[in-house]
């Protein structure tokens, strides 16, 4: 049985990957918003291939990370401390390789061992309650993060915007939505279909349009004919990274909506919790390269012969001269000074 949602106020992609006692409960985005099947994941090398196999993207292998952390930790029982955080870190790095361009699983591994040594050093030995506290933890702060780069992010705009996106920003795009309509603003989005995996047909417009915001789907092909035309406001992505230099890496294809962005003198501005302060630039960035076969289909179909062969770079690098704007939970900042943030970060807290 799937557990119920602890934010039914929000959309169903937004809470869509579930702690239980049997697992890790994960809804197939694969087939959503056509089906609505939930996939069990028993075990942390069960949570690491589905997240893996795109049962869920975006900020979903955020929580998935967090919760398989969990299920790593509860395996630990009977074993000493040491040897259960050796174990903890083990599984953390299994995760971590599943999306190596994203950084948020490192984060969430992160998360869940710093709350383990903090009960370790204090004396508490009980790691899987204490990993179970850091990653519940760990989620709070991701969806409060959220909210507050969705506020920055939408003083973007004046009450009035067509906006145009690419893939599926989860809650970074969730938070902006709702930040835009608390504030009474008449937004529209333009969702690119988002190819192979048809992310933006599938799960950006299925979200919008279950928030109340209208919502019109492109091809991939047909963003620059209408920022030609003046029919964009701004062009709005989230990003799987963000280097210390400004350069925005995301799902492929937001480099060419940002440069034909730039040409046409419209705003392209990118969404991200914060800077990664262990990439200096772009090069410092893996581009994690998926199955070729992937885009010779889309949704189980295939759209080319056997002849042909294909190739799929998951994500490009956007180079900071086509962003105008870094958006974070600490507020928005140029490319160039997007390492500001960790300065601003220093600041508040002493």
């Amino acid at each position: 049985m799937v557990p119920a949602s602890a934010h039914p106020e929000l959309p169903v992609l937004a809470d869509s990957v579930r702690l239980a006692d049997d697992g890790v409960h994960l809804l197939d985005r694969r087939v959503f918003p056509f089906q609505r099947t939930w996939v069990l994941a028993r075990t942390p090398d069960e949570v690491a291939e589905a997240i893996r196999d795109m049962v869920t993207q975006s900020s979903g292998p955020y929580f998935a990370v967090l919760w398989g952390m969990v299920l790593a930790a509860r395996g630990t029982g009977g074993t000493d401390p040491a040897t259960a955080r050796r174990a903890l870190e083990r599984a953390g790095e299994r995760f971590i390789a599943t999306r190596p361009t994203n950084d948020q699983p490192r984060r969430a591994v992160a998360k869940v061992l710093a709350a383990v040594d903090e009960a370790l050093d204090a004396g508490d030995t009980e790691v899987a309650a204490a990993a179970e506290r850091g990653a519940r933890a760990a989620d709070t702060d991701y969806r409060r993060r959220s909210t507050d780069m969705g506020t920055a992010a939408a003083a973007l705009f004046g009450d009035r915007a067509r906006v145009l996106t690419h893939c599926f920003g989860d809650l970074y795009l969730v938070g902006l939505v709702r930040a835009l309509l608390r504030r009474g603003a008449d937004v529209s989005f333009v969702c690119t279909e988002t190819r192979p995996y048809l992310q933006g047909a599938r799960l950006t417009a299925e979200t919008l349009a279950e928030m109340g915001v209208p919502t019109t789907l492109v091809t991939d092909g047909m963003p620059a004919a209408l920022l030609r035309a003046g029919e964009i406001d701004a062009v709005v992505t989230a990003s799987d990274r963000v280097t210390m230099d400004g350069h925005v890496i995301n799902k492929v294809g937001t480099l060419g909506l940002a440069v034909a962005a730039r040409a046409f003198d419209v705003p392209f501005h990118a969404l991200c919790h914060a800077p990664d302060p262990d990439a200096a630039t772009g090069a410092d960035v893996p581009i994690e390269y998926r199955d070729g076969d992937e885009v010779l289909h889309a949704l189980g179909a295939r759209t080319a012969s056997d002849r042909v062969t294909g190739r799929y770079p998951a994500f490009d690098v956007t180079d900071p001269e086509f962003v105008t704007t870094i958006a974070t939970d600490r507020g928005t900042f140029a490319p160039h000074q997007v390492h500001r943030y960790w300065a601003a970060a220093r600041a508040r807290a002493s």
